[in-house]
This record gives C-alpha cells, sequence and structure tokens, in this order.
C-alpha cells in the first residue's frame, strides 16, 4: 500500500568499526526527526572491526534505528556471521552472486508508514570479484519488484565511477536511487538524473575522519611503503557520518530530490 505523497530515505555510508557505529548512534535520532526520515539503509561490510559483519554488531545498528544493512564484497569477512546472514533477510549480500550462495540480495519491505520500498544490493566487476553481470541481474530484479512496488533504491558497490555512471544511466527512470558505495570518499555529484533517479558516486564512509578509508594511517602508508601484508586496525577517534536523504513521490517512485550529508 502506498499512502503518502512523498517519503524519505536516508542512505548512511560505509559504517567502518566501532567509532562508525558509535557516530549512527549519536547522530542517526537527530537525523531522522530533522529530515522526517520514513526509511533507514546503512552499508555495514565493514561495521565489525572494519572488516565484514557479525550478528552483535547488526543486531546494534538496528537498535540504532537502522531498517535495513547492505554489504558488498567484504560480506563474508566473518565466516560466523553466514549462517545468520542466511537467515537475516533485513541483512542483504550482493545479488549477483552466483545462485545458491547464503542470504538475498534484494527485499521489498514495509516502511515506518507502511509504504513498500524495494532495496537491492548490487557489486561491480571493474577492479573487483568477477561475479555475475551486474546489469542484467539488476534488470531482472526490478521486473519481479515492480510487481509490489515502484519505490526502489539500489546500492551499487563499486569502485570505477565508470561502472556507476553507466549502471546509474541505463536504469535511470526505473528506480528511486542508485548509490554508489565502497570507497568510502564521499563524492560531490548528487543529482536527479533526466528521468527521475537520485544519483551519487559515492556515499563516503561513517567511521575515523582522521584516517585513510577508516584504517590507522600509518599502518595503511607502511603496506604501501614495503609491501609487506598487514592486518589494518580501525583507530578509535572522532568520526564522520556521510549519508545522502531522498525523496521520492510514493507514486511514480521517482526521486524529487537528494541532499548529501556529512556531519562530524
Amino acid at each position: 500500500m502506498q499512502n503518502n505523497e512523498t517519503l524519505n530515505v536516508i542512505f548512511i555510508g560505509d559504517i567502518v568499526g566501532k567509532s562508525g557505529r558509535q557516530s549512527v548512534k549519536v547522530l542517526l535520532p537527530r537525523l531522522i526527526e530533522q529530515h522526517k526520515i520514513e526509511f533507514v539503509i546503512a552499508n555495514g561490510e565493514n561495521a565489525a572491526g572494519g572488516f565484514g559483519i557479525t550478528e552483535n554488531v547488526a543486531q546494534e545498528l538496528f537498535s540504532y534505528g537502522i531498517d535495513l544493512i547492505t554489504t558488498g564484497n567484504h560480506i563474508w569477512d566473518k565466516k560466523e556471521a553466514i549462517p545468520y546472514i542466511a537467515k537475516e533477510s533485513r541483512i542483504l549480500r550482493p545479488l549477483n552472486y552466483p545462485s545458491g550462495v547464503p542470504g538475498t540480495g534484494s527485499i521489498v519491505i514495509p516502511t515506518r508508514k507502511k509504504n513498500l520500498i524495494g532495496i537491492l544490493n548490487v557489486c561491480g566487476r571493474v577492479f573487483m570479484n568477477l561475479l555475475e553481470c551486474p546489469f542484467r541481474t539488476t534488470k531482472e530484479e526490478i521486473k519481479k519488484i515492480k510487481e509490489q512496488t515502484n519505490i526502489i533504491f539500489i546500492d551499487f558497490h563499486a569502485e570505477a565511477t565508470s561502472e556507476k555512471m553507466a549502471f546509474a544511466h541505463y536504469f535511470d527512470g526505473h528506480v528511486s536511487a542508485i548509490i554508489g558505495t565502497h570507497t568510502h570518499v564521499q563524492t560531490a555529484d548528487e543529482k536527479i538524473l533526466p528521468k527521475g533517479t537520485a544519483y551519487i558516486t559515492d556515499v563516503g564512509m561513517t567511521g575515523p575522519e582522521d584516517s585513510v578509508i577508516g584504517f590507522k594511517k600509518d599502518e595503511v602508508i607502511e603496506k604501501f611503503l614495503d609491501q609487506m601484508p598487514k592486518k589494518f586496525d580501525v583507530p578509535s577517534i572522532s568520526s564522520i557520518l556521510s549519508a545522502v536523504v531522498v525523496e521520492v513521490d510514493s507514486f511514480s517512485g521517482l526521486a524529487k530530490n537528494i541532499k548529501r550529508i556529512s556531519l562530524r
């Protein structure tokens, strides 16, 4: 049932470690109230110590007001979480993994005001693992979701700007929003595409600001200098919260506005 003229959805960029989770805890309630948010999506593939997610971490994030967690190429980093991911429909793994892989890549779920929203999680292939074609896989899934709702958000977890842009233009007018994730660096190109789809190349990171994409600077620099294997740690310092708020027409499913957010 679609009963509102417009609805506001917030998408929170890649949550990294404990400091990122704390930023969500502190800042999300204010954002929900300020922007009259009806549904909260967050990428959580780095939420557990910077790599992967666990059941306890997911439950923590849900308790802060997040309605659905998307992921990406780090989805399987915590092996103990695989049985949980297999049964928890509010955590999405990339849709374009081969059939038979645990979990699900899409969902249709009611918002706080009972509008139905479809969410897809898809991985790119340029400089990434070679999964099934994100374009063809997504096209088929959109057809199924359209039978229930026109409000559709896609987390496109990809490295290459060109792939993200091509993907967005291919699906312009068919979905509400395509939100880029993975690089942890927020881009300044948020826009409504010509046919009505909201887009940003990368929504950015929610995690330690004085870091290298969420990890201790010295450890990452050392890796670049000597090329030796290293375990990166997430520093316990003040964090940034990166997000976008998208206003959507609840009947057509097309976007009316997209606002980029960066809070410290």
